[in-house]
């Protein structure tokens, strides 16, 4: 209460859950860094955080879920707010990957004698282009699909949402499949140099915001099915949709800039 008026703001409880989520996410990628350097029992530490790690966030989204949706604590000033955060976090994303491709055109434009001064390394055999453009073209299928279900819960058409976000929802998977069967098939290791390096932080770390954004629609399917959101109140599906057109984009620029610097 301000002034005798009840404020327009939320003011969020105590809660454990992003300490807790925080410190699950640590053991989850040091177990992650000790199973990729083949230390023993590394694969089930591995596995065990990152259930934890799915409870705690589970836990935590179930949180805003009821603040949100049942106590009505998200009113349209909060979600204001929660739009500019989101506004911010997708630009901290823009710089990340900015300074990744800082570093892939740095090196490209100025190769340095360890690198032979050429680029891309001569050991770096020829590669299939197939791959890549079948990813690519999931990837502007998803958009396409996902826009769909934008302009059906606009329209309140919540059947015709949810079978769009599933449809995203597996494109997403598939693209997440065939990006491990490349990773699998390609010639390259991280430790052989500046290109490796560049290439599977770019793509992996691409490959880490596609799983996120896969996991939030298929959270947004369930919402959906347990009617969560109406034709007025679905700023979580709103954040998921700007977030998978980021990862939209982000991926053609990879297609175009880097993979055509291998099949060159």
């Amino acid at each position: 209460m301000v002034f005798g008026r009840r404020h327009l703001f939320h003011i969020v409880e105590y809660s454990a859950a992003p300490f807790i989520s925080a410190f699950c996410a640590f053991f989850f990628l040091s177990f992650a860094s000790f199973y990729m350097n083949h230390i023993p029992s590394s694969g089930s530490l591995l596995l065990c955080s990152f259930i934890l790690l799915i409870l705690s966030i589970f836990s935590w989204f179930s949180d805003i879920v009821n603040e949100g949706s049942f106590r009505g604590n998200h009113t349209l000033v909060v979600r204001r707010g929660l739009k500019y955060g989101f506004y911010l976090f997708v630009v901290s994303e823009i710089m990340l990957f900015f300074g990744f491709f800082w570093a892939f055109f740095h090196s490209s434009y100025n190769p340095t004698f360890f690198l032979n001064e050429q680029w891309t390394p001569d050991f770096i055999l020829e590669t299939s282009w197939e791959l890549p453009f079948y990813n690519t073209m999931l990837l502007i299928t998803s958009g396409f699909s996902v826009t769909v279900a934008h302009r059906y819960i606009a329209l309140g058409k919540l059947y015709g949402t949810a079978k769009y976000i599933f449809i995203t929802v597996l494109l997403g998977s598939l693209f997440l499949c065939l990006q491990i069967f490349e990773y699998n098939e390609l010639p390259l290791d991280i430790s052989n140099g500046v290109f490796p390096s560049t290439f599977y932080m770019l793509t992996g770390l691409h490959g880490t915001h596609v799983l996120v954004g896969v996991i939030l629609l298929f959270a947004c399917f369930l919402r959906l099915l347990w009617k969560h959101f109406t034709i007025k109140h679905y700023a979580g599906f709103m954040f998921a949709i700007w977030y998978w057109h980021f990862v939209d984009i982000v991926w053609i620029l990879l297609f175009f800039i880097v993979y055509v610097s291998i099949f060159q």
